[in-house]
């Protein structure tokens, strides 16, 4: 019998003091948050997790949203104390959480509950450029957050945002440089994404925001490559960065590796069932958090389903072939799935030299990972029968 693949989890907070234009995520204004409510279902939710599941132990908890840092201490300790009583951890699991630079006095609590590694979401360095994105603290506050967590926290993760409206190439190298001379050991660095329904969508529709070309983009996320590296802090990923193997995001690599999570809290995804073929379950909570809380206080607040072997495969593709140097692994995809990347579509993209194949994984090029989607949606099979 194979082993029980790793299992995270995932746990949504979906309060924001404000609502980015750029956030696509399942999120609402924590005027209207019922946080004592929404913590007893989440416990309760967790609860029904482990039923279903049966004994597992934790590899990772993360804290996402919405702004986790707007929940108290107290209930961050809560649900880690929950979890390690349902599940237990294992040795060195990662506890993390992502913060709002404002919740800087919070950070010393916040540590003390259990989170030992921090994703700050500085987002960018200049006060023009936060005003723009919506964020509801400027560089300032950014930094004086970044030390408080540096010294409060085992391991700090920065998030940043490139490709904004009329950034130059040569205000992202500067901004990336002085960056890189914080000291952190792990950058998550996005490329900003019109995303449709959000505000800045709205903005592009009425011509009061122009993003840069994807030329630009393209541009923007090669020197950023080029950047990190020569700086030691090669991607591992996609859009993500890191110093050693020891400084990468372990919960994420859950998600890119197809390993198994659960996810608990309005819109949380889960994915488990990883260690046999045709085995893969999915779940969707509801999303509105009256709904949520509602549902897992009656009995279960996920809509569930059986992967089918076609779904199984592109989510397979589409997050493996994201970490750059491990790449999609073939034996496993064939091992839990049955089926094998498009022979064809892998040549061509080998012939474009946005691939290659090392031992049994295939690699994105350098080239490549800039077209990470295109490349992925070339493997998938054209027929599962």
């Amino acid at each position: 019998m194979s082993p029980a693949p790793k299992l995270g989890l995932y746990v949504h907070w979906p309060y924001c003091t404000r609502i980015c234009p750029y956030c696509d995520f399942n999120v609402y204004r924590a005027a209207h948050a019922q946080p004592q409510s929404l913590l007893r279902a989440l416990l309760t939710d967790l609860s029904h997790w482990r039923e279903a599941l049966g004994p597992r132990r934790l590899a990772s908890v993360h804290f996402g949203g919405g702004t986790p840092s707007l929940m108290t201490p107290q209930a961050i300790g809560t649900i880690l104390e929950h979890a390690g009583m349902l599940f237990g951890l294992e040795p060195g699991a990662e506890i993390g959480l992502e913060a709002n630079p404002r919740e800087l006095d919070a950070f010393a609590e916040i540590a003390s509950a259990g989170v030992e590694r921090l994703s700050l979401g500085m987002q960018a360095l200049d006060d023009a450029s936060l005003s723009a994105l919506g964020r509801d603290h400027d560089a300032g506050m950014a930094l004086r957050a970044l030390d408080r967590a540096q010294a409060k926290f085992d391991r700090v993760s920065l998030d940043l945002i490139y490709a904004r409206e009329k950034q130059s190439l040569e205000a992202w190298c500067a901004e990336l440089e002085t960056t890189l001379d914080l000291g952190v050991d792990h950058l998550s660095l996005y490329q900003l994404t019109i995303e449709p329904g959000t505000a800045f969508d709205r903005k592009v529709r009425r011509g009061a925001l122009i993003a840069p070309s994807d030329d630009d983009g393209a541009e923007m996320y090669a020197l950023t490559q080029r950047v990190c590296a020569e700086a030691g802090l090669p991607a591992y990923e996609i859009s993500n960065h890191a110093r050693n193997r020891s400084d990468q995001s372990v919960h994420n690599r859950l998600y890119w590796e197809g390993a198994d999570w659960v996810g608990i809290g309005p819109g949380a995804h889960s994915r488990v069932g990883a260690a046999k073929r045709g085995g893969r379950q999915g779940a969707a909570a509801r999303l509105r958090p009256a709904d949520y809380m509602k549902a897992v206080m009656s009995g279960d607040g996920h809509e569930r389903e059986q992967l089918s072997p076609a779904d199984e495969v592109i989510e397979r593709i589409l997050m493996g072939i994201r970490l750059v140097e491990d790449g999609l692994d073939l034996d496993q995809l064939r091992t839990l799935t049955g089926y094998a990347p498009d022979l064809e579509g892998q040549a061509r993209m080998t012939d474009q030299a946005m691939l290659k194949k090392t031992g049994t994984r295939l690699v994105l090029t350098p080239r490549g990972r800039a077209f990470a989607d295109a490349v992925a949606e070339a493997l998938v099979p054209d027929s599962f029968d």
